[in-house]
């Protein structure tokens, strides 16, 4: 039997590593940590208003103004252009602010919530399912498979986790209950006064 640098046995250190994987695995599975596929298509159609953002993000609307101000988090649907515009959040961008109000209550910086959101910005929106954002309440650790939650788990490092893809199923039972505007319906409420004038020109042409 072989024996580790410090005079223990490489068996007994083996099994203290098998057990502490395990309960890093299950501490994981009981926190959600872990990666699975239930998820819906996201409808690109869809936007959401300032106040309804808030109240699916479970933020005020002094910070989702001053996180829009700052760049932090931008309402990619449509941003306000004039006065009495209003702002439309799509679904990605509410699932931004949500996981940034989680980092905030874990006591996370700012300036770390920042890098964290645009290395998930850069991510298409299938890969975002399939992170696992880990912190040790200083830094913000991005995981993309089960192995590596349960290796930052294991090693003390991660204290606290926030799984993309439960954050999204949350958001969409919140959406599901609460007001939405589709954006092709803006689309086709103009078309009429394009074919007018189309009409208008089409009949100076021929008189």
């Amino acid at each position: 039997m072989g024996t580790t640098s410090d005079g223990g046995s490489t068996a007994g250190h083996d099994q203290h590593a098998e057990r502490a994987a395990l309960e890093a695995a299950l501490d994981a599975t009981e926190q959600g940590l872990l990666f699975d596929d239930d998820v819906s298509t996201l409808d690109q159609d869809l936007g959401y208003r300032g106040p309804t953002a808030c109240r699916a993000a479970g933020i005020t609307y002094r910070q989702l103004d001053y996180w829009a101000r700052t760049g932090l988090v931008e309402p990619t649907v449509r941003g306000a252009t004039g006065s009495g515009t209003q702002r439309l959040y799509g679904f990605r961008d509410i699932l931004l602010l949500k996981v940034i109000k989680r980092l905030l209550d874990a006591g996370i910086s700012l300036q770390q919530i920042r890098t964290a959101v645009a290395h998930l910005r850069a991510r298409g929106t299938d890969d975002l399912t399939r992170v696992t954002l880990m912190s040790d309440g200083a830094s913000v650790y991005e995981c993309t498979s089960n192995d590596e939650v349960i290796d930052l788990l294991q090693g003390g490092q991660g204290v606290f986790g926030i799984a993309i893809g439960g954050v999204w199923r949350e958001i969409e039972g919140s959406l599901a209950e609460l007001p939405s505007e589709r954006t092709a319906t803006d689309e086709t409420d103009e078309q009429p006064a394009s074919d007018e004038l189309a009409q208008r020109r089409k009949a100076r042409q021929t008189g």
